[in-house]
C-alpha cells in the first residue's frame, strides 16, 4: 500500500481497492487453499548435495508465466530456515530488500531469505480465494524450489511483509495449510482477518498508530487519498489493529489477557502467551508511527519513523524462538 510513495498513478489502484473491497465481505482465507503445503518427514532434496541456487535474482516457471524472485543466502551447508519477504502495493522486490533489510540481516543470522515480486503487470499479491493470479500457489512453489535447490529446514518456513505484503503474509498462515512456523506484518496486520482454525503459528506485528495508509484504529484505508480513488477506498472498511491480532490470539488458543511493556519509549507491546504448542503473538504499536518499518531507514511521506525499535531484529528474534512446524 505504498505506491503513490513510488511514484505509482492513484488510478492504477482502482482494481487492488475493489478486490479488498470483496473482501470485506466474506472471509478472506478460507480453510481450503489452493496449495497443500503440509512438507514430508523426508529431508529436503537440496540437502543431499546436487546443484544449489545462488544468491541474485532468479526466475519461476508457474501458472503460465515467469515469476522473480530475490534469493540471499547465509553461509554454512544447513539446513537453514527459510524466510519469504512480500513488498507492499505497488512496491517492488528491490524496494523491499532494501527498506525492510531482512536479505541483509537475515542472512547473517542464518536465513534463507526469498523476496518475490508480484506478477507482471500487477500491483499487489492476490489474497487467497480473491480474483487474479493464484499467489498462494506461487508462494508454495517457490518454497517447494528453495527445498528442491538449497539446503533447508522445513519445519522452519517463515513469511513476513510491509503493508500488503504484512496482510499477505499473515494470510498465508492459512494459505499455505500450517506450512509456516511464523508471520510478521509492519503495517498490514488488518489488512486481512484471522482464518479459521490455524494450526499453531508465532504472529509478530507492528503498526504505527498515527498510520494514514493503513489506519490504526481501521476504518476506510488512504486517508490522504481523493477522487475516484477516495470513492473506492471508502468502500473498504478494515478493522481495529488491537481487534485482529487480539482475534489471532483468539484463534491460536493464547492466555488472555496480554501481559504489556514497553520495549523502548513510545512503544507500547503487547504478549500473548500460552497458545498452542509454545507458539505466541505480539503486537508493537508505535506512538505517531506513520506507514513506516521501524528501524534505521527514514520514510518521511510515509509518516514517523521510529529508530529506537528494529523491526527486522524483533522479526528474526520471534522467528528464532518459534517452535518449529
Amino acid at each position: 500500500m505504498i505506491a503513490r510513495v513510488f511514484g505509482v498513478a492513484s488510478a492504477a489502484l482502482l482494481p487492488v481497492l475493489l478486490v479488498a473491497a470483496d473482501c470485506g465481505a466474506r472471509p478472506p482465507v478460507p480453510d481450503r487453499p489452493s496449495v497443500s503445503a503440509a512438507p514430508s518427514a523426508a529431508p529436503p532434496a537440496g540437502c543431499a548435495g546436487g546443484p544449489r541456487l545462488k544468491a541474485g535474482r532468479h526466475e519461476l516457471e508457474f501458472g503460465g508465466g515467469t515469476r522473480a524472485f530475490l534469493l540471499s543466502l547465509p553461509e554454512g551447508d544447513g539446513p537453514h530456515p527459510v524466510l519469504l519477504n512480500l513488498h507492499g502495493l505497488g512496491s517492488t522486490a528491490r524496494q523491499q530488500a532494501a527498506y525492510s533489510r531482512l536479505p541483509e540481516v537475515g542472512a547473517r543470522r542464518g536465513y534463507i531469505v526469498a523476496t518475490p515480486q508480484v506478477a507482471e503487470d500487477r500491483l499487489a499479491w492476490t489474497l487467497p480465494h480473491t480474483y487474479g493470479p493464484d499467489d498462494t500457489g506461487f508462494l508454495g512453489a517457490l518454497l517447494d524450489r528453495l527445498e528442491q535447490r538449497l539446503c533447508v529446514d522445513r519445519r522452519r518456513e517463515f513469511a513476513a511483509g510491509l503493508s500488503y505484503g504484512g496482510g499477505m503474509a499473515t494470510a498465508m498462515v492459512c494459505g499455505l495449510e500450517g506450512r509456516l512456523a511464523g508471520a510478521a506484518a509492519v503495517g498490514g496486520v488488518n489488512i486481512v482477518q484471522p482464518c479459521r482454525q490455524p494450526r499453531p503459528t508465532t504472529l509478530v506485528a507492528f503498526h504505527g498508530t498515527a498510520d494514514r495508509v493503513v489506519p490504526y484504529e481501521g476504518g476506510h484505508p488512504l486517508r490522504n487519498s481523493s477522487g475516484d480513488l477516495r470513492k473506492l477506498a471508502d468502500l473498504v472498511t478494515l478493522q481495529p489493529v488491537e481487534q485482529v491480532t487480539g482475534g489471532w490470539a483468539g484463534a491460536l488458543g493464547c492466555a488472555s489477557p496480554p501481559a504489556r511493556s514497553s520495549p523502548v519509549p513510545g512503544v507500547l507491546l503487547r504478549t500473548w502467551k500460552g497458545c498452542a504448542e509454545g507458539a505466541s503473538v505480539r503486537l508493537y504499536a508505535i506512538d505517531g508511527g506513520g506507514h513506516t518499518w521501524p528501524g534505521p531507514i527514514e520514510v518521511p511521506r510515509l509518516g514517523a519513523t521510529n529508530r529506537d525499535l528494529d523491526a527486522t531484529r524483533l522479526i528474526l528474534d520471534a522467528f528464532d524462538a518459534a517452535p518449529p512446524t
